[in-house]
């Protein structure tokens, strides 16, 4: 990072990424790099030396700080106006135009940040990316009813980064009294001037698991790899004992004897969450949720399940998919294994398969002592 830069781009990293359901945007992982550090490498390839600010979470500036080592960080306010904010106030001095990108637009060319940054000193105003909008609009009331066709000429679809004179964007900030939802909306409130310049593509926002899919599609089209494959195997055993009903692969089955554990007894749920874990380096379950810990106490499987499919998240992996093994002789399984299947692939996200038999009455499965289920999980990085 170039103290004297006259040029500084502002990333916005600060986002929750609710409507994602992984955590804050931008720390996460597409084709084994954060959104974040795909940020950066577009960013610190410009025609010019800029100065670059990240602005993160308080609780992720360490984490900022060791994705984007070249950047300050500094920590996001309540809003993310008030995260720009914090941003334009750690520039250095020397800064005479600012662009200002949201993280989340990891793919955004550099091609676009240089257009970007020319035409801020050519026209001397505030500078948008956008892309002509290509479907047909309808103004609609609260009910939903038509109110009328919107004259799609007159609109935009809008990116990052935006540009802008840097004393002018500060000034524009300085006297903000209300909320608006990019920069250009301050910029323009304070009476000054925006020019669109033409858009990307590639500059789309990572916003739902759709678009984290399309982020990775494109990366691997281009020759760069998200495919690093682990596998991993879970066993568990559980003994019949107690008066609670059985819950196994998922499922409750009344009429049966429960198994004995902390929890529910869920074998198939154990084990797949034990081979998941282990393909990812993250222990087992015993050491991840405790064997005995109260808040688990007859706690279903699906909690296990939910909460491994986190560890791995947030450990940049996700599960392919998953084979069980079920060795037992009760309960009846066949009838009941695609209803199994179905709620297990839906907790997890990923197929899972499960296959049941016996040990022709040998050892503790065959006397109809216990159950036993041998899970191997697949799983890769995101």
């Amino acid at each position: 990072m170039a103290s004297e830069a006259t040029t500084a781009v502002v990333i916005v990293a600060a986002g929750d990424g609710t409507r994602l359901g992984r955590g804050p945007k931008a720390f996460v992982r597409v084709a084994g790099a954060s959104l974040l550090e795909l940020t950066l490498e577009r960013v610190l390839a410009m025609r010019t030396v800029v100065e670059v600010v990240v602005v993160a979470p308080g609780s992720l500036l360490g984490e900022a700080s060791r994705l984007a080592p070249a950047a300050r960080v500094v920590a996001g306010g309540a809003s993310r106006q008030a995260s720009v904010r914090a941003g334009l106030a750690s520039l250095g001095p020397a800064v005479t135009r600012v662009l200002v990108h949201d993280a989340a637009r990891a793919l955004t060319p550099t091609a676009l940040f240089d257009a970007v940054a020319d035409a801020i000193s050519e026209s001397g105003a505030g500078v948008i990316p956008a892309l002509a909008v290509a479907d047909t609009i309808k103004r609609v009331d609260a009910d939903g009813n038509v109110l009328a066709t919107v004259d799609r000429t007159e609109l935009a679809a809008v990116q990052t980064p935006q540009g802008f004179p840097r004393a002018e964007l500060d000034a524009a900030y300085a006297v903000a009294d209300m909320e608006h939802t990019d920069d250009a909306a301050v910029y323009a409130a304070s009476g000054r001037t925006v020019a669109i310049t033409p858009g990307d593509p590639l500059a789309f926002k990572v916003t739902t698991p759709d678009d984290l899919a399309r982020a990775s599609d494109i990366l691997a089209s281009s020759g760069r790899s998200s495919a690093m494959i682990r596998t991993g195997i879970g066993i568990d055993v559980h003994a019949f004992g107690g008066d609670a009903e059985l819950r196994l692969a998922g499922l409750s089955w009344p009429g049966e004897q429960g198994l004995a554990g902390h929890s529910d007894g869920d074998a198939v749920a154990h084990a797949i969450c034990d081979a998941l874990l282990s393909a990812a380096g993250l222990g087992d379950i015993g050491s991840r949720f405790g064997t005995d810990d109260p808040q688990y106490a007859g706690a279903r499987g699906d909690v296990f399940l939910r909460g491994a499919v986190e560890l791995l998240a947030a450990a940049g992996f996700a599960p392919s998919n998953v084979s069980v093994q079920l060795v037992a002789q009760r309960p009846r399984f066949a009838a009941r294994r695609e209803e199994a299947e179905q709620i297990l692939s839906d907790l997890l996200g990923a197929p899972v398969s499960v296959a049941a038999t016996t040990s022709d009455g040998l050892g503790f499965t065959g006397r109809g002592e216990g159950v036993a289920a041998i899970a191997t999980a697949l799983i890769r990085s995101i």
